[in-house]
């Protein structure tokens, strides 16, 4: 008698050891892997910047009005501190932490991973051995409109260029998705590596750089055109670009899982995570890595270089699905790790973002 079996979506789902029978696939499992030991929180260095941008995310909320502790042996018993209770990773941003050198020194001195938020108007001195993120926010036009900076663009490349530490990354509007071309030209004859964020309003923003259902479709779009352009400077995947241009935020598709979002203290970054204020202190109820964005428009780079990395689970459906994670993990490690290299995208479709399980 034959016996028919409903076929569900668990039955159709491949064994791990099927989605690893092609050799690349295996070969960049494999590499990715050996950087699930990163466990990271973030720091605010200084809470002084040397320019204003509209949209600032730090002028915002009450982490602003934290005094600024500069002792550098404070700094260096937090770092230990932090080793100790399992951080790995630092992400160091603040306003901006160029201006207190010595206290990112002594970081690095304690805590060899991480990372610096930075507007790269002023050198972070070479001994600091961190991945750089320099922000462009547009051309120089608009940099001197949003930002209040002159030549900021030119700053940052005499600053940066042939650093290997540096990565460029442009932050999408909705007011400068065409200018990202100039801009992209620009670098890559520098020679200089580039990353893409997207805009995600701070709370309770109305300006116009906040993204429609218009600007990030169009974002996408030019993200993908870049990335096929320029493939050996743009470190970016067709996967990037749909989880972070999508019309739901990061924490509708993917569920958040930093502190402000996440009440669960069990495992992961809700056990981990902390957000120090300059003031070495931190508050878990409104922790994360970009503390006072609106959380349902958020599609930051940072967010999801957690976010998306964390939900491993839900990419193992097919096997389209798990190299487009791990193209997602292969260029977060290449922008946030020193000398990780990126390799060649393994899957180009544009695939929607898989749904949670009910």
């Amino acid at each position: 008698m034959q016996v028919n079996r409903k076929v569900t979506p668990e039955s159709t789902k491949p064994k791990f050891s099927e989605l690893l029978a092609e050799p690349e696939v295996k070969k960049r499992w494999e590499k990715v892997r050996k950087y699930f030991f990163l466990r990271e929180s973030t720091y605010d260095m200084s809470n002084r910047c040397n320019i204003r941008c509209d949209g600032c995310y730090y002028f915002e909320g009450e982490k602003q009005f934290a005094k600024e502790t500069g002792d550098v042996e404070a700094w260096r018993e937090l770092m230990r501190v932090e080793k100790s209770r399992g951080i790995t990773y630092v992400v160091l941003a603040g306003a901006e932490p160029s201006l207190v050198p010595e206290l990112l020194d002594v970081c690095y001195q304690e805590m060899p991973l991480g990372s610096i938020a930075t507007n790269g108007f002023k050198k972070i001195p070479e001994s600091v051995g961190y991945k750089l993120h320099i922000s462009v926010w547009g051309n120089d036009e608009t940099s001197l409109r949003i930002r209040k900076a002159k030549n900021l663009l030119k700053k940052q490349i005499e600053n940066y260029e042939n650093d290997s530490r540096a990565v460029f990354v442009y932050t999408f509007t909705r007011e400068n998705i065409d200018e990202v071309k100039e801009v992209a030209a620009e670098l890559v004859a520098h020679n200089c590596k580039l990353t893409f964020n997207v805009f995600s309003a701070p709370v309770g923003y109305t300006g116009n750089l906040r993204h429609n259902e218009e600007s990030l479709g169009w974002t996408k779009q030019v993200m993908i055109e870049l990335l096929k352009k320029y493939p050996r400077n743009v470190l970016f995947s067709a996967y990037n670009a749909v989880a972070h241009t999508h019309q739901k935020g990061l924490h509708d598709l993917y569920g958040c899982s930093y502190p402000r979002q996440n009440p669960s203290q069990d495992i992961g970054l809700g056990r981990s995570f902390r957000q120090y204020r300059t003031d070495l202190n931190w508050d878990r109820s409104v922790a994360c890595c970009v503390p006072d964005t609106d959380c349902v428009d958020c599609r930051h780079y940072a967010a999801g270089s957690a976010v998306v990395t964390a939900r491993l689970y839900r990419h193992v459906n097919s096997v389209d699905i798990f190299k487009s994670w791990l193209d997602y993990v292969d260029t977060y490690l290449a922008v946030w790790v020193m000398n990780y290299e990126k390799g060649e995208n393994l899957c180009n479709k544009i695939l929607e973002p898989p749904h949670a399980a009910v």
